[in-house]
């Protein structure tokens, strides 16, 4: 399959290992069949490394405490710099940091940030208003990143109402999440896109596979690729699409399983 849109990739400089630096990713990926990917960086921004990366790369930025959690001047240099994807904290998350032992976080143990809280006490935090103020005005997607399921509704909800438009679930069957099924009410709501992925069905060890569940549940026009490949301990990215997209297209049937791997995460990044 040509023309893929993988909106979720990792690649050096990174504090974790790799499998190549940007440029080498993004000429990976395009070999894999990947036209369009968006680079992802726990450590903070990919806008500039994304500029020279070319060969389809997007940046994005991560608000993780390394940035200054909940910076709306790091969204807007992010923006200026051509980024198209704003992330709620990963490493930096609550969520995250509180199941750092949890086996799916295995490779990210020796990495700790600062809490960059979102929504602590069930409701969110002030200091993220100017940030959805901003990922509005720029018309930007905004991700979930680590945050739980519930925090994910609430922030999402909470940017929905300052303008937001465009919002995508990262992995939301990795287990620490915390995803329960009435969520497909709130994020289809929300015209949210879920991120099928391989890292996912790879490391969650529930069955059936997320993929699998997900189509069964969730509006196939909101369902959309993010492999979050990358990390040296993980499949390359022709090995990784080469073993998981038979599988998609036995789950959702050929047509189904394209618009995942190509429109849809055009729509999402407005391309």
């Amino acid at each position: 399959m040509n023309g893929i849109v993988d909106l979720h990739v990792h690649s050096a400089p990174s504090l974790l290992p790799r499998h190549g630096n940007d440029y080498d990713t993004a000429r990976s990926a395009r070999q894999a069949g990947v036209s369009t990917l968006v680079l992802k960086a726990h450590e903070g921004s990919t806008a500039e490394r994304a500029l020279l990366a070319e060969n389809g790369a997007i940046g994005g930025i991560v608000l993780n405490s390394t940035v200054g959690g909940a910076n709306p001047d790091a969204v807007r240099v992010a923006d200026l710099l051509g980024a198209r994807v704003v992330w709620l904290p990963t490493i930096s998350a609550q969520c995250h940091q509180s199941a750092s032992q949890n086996r799916e976080l295995s490779v990210h143990r020796d990495l700790r940030f600062r809490t960059v809280p979102v929504c602590p006490n069930g409701r969110l935090d002030d200091g993220w208003n100017e940030v959805f103020e901003e990922v509005a005005a720029a018309d930007l997607v905004l991700a979930s990143g680590h945050v739980s399921m519930d925090e994910t509704v609430i922030a999402f909800k909470a940017a929905r109402a300052l303008g937001v438009r465009r919002f995508l679930v990262n992995h939301p069957l990795m287990p620490f999440l915390g995803w329960r099924d009435d969520h497909v009410t709130s994020f289809s709501e929300l015209g949210a896109y879920l991120e099928l992925g391989i890292l996912v069905d790879l490391i969650a060890g529930v069955q059936p596979k997320p993929t699998e569940r997900l189509a069964r549940v969730y509006p196939a026009q909101l369902l959309a690729f993010g492999s979050d490949l990358g990390h040296a301990d993980h499949p390359t990215f022709s090995d990784g699409i080469d073993q998981w997209l038979p599988e998609l297209i036995r789950i959702v049937g050929e047509t189904t399983a394209t618009r995942i791997m190509t429109i849809s995460g055009r729509e999402l990044l407005s391309l």
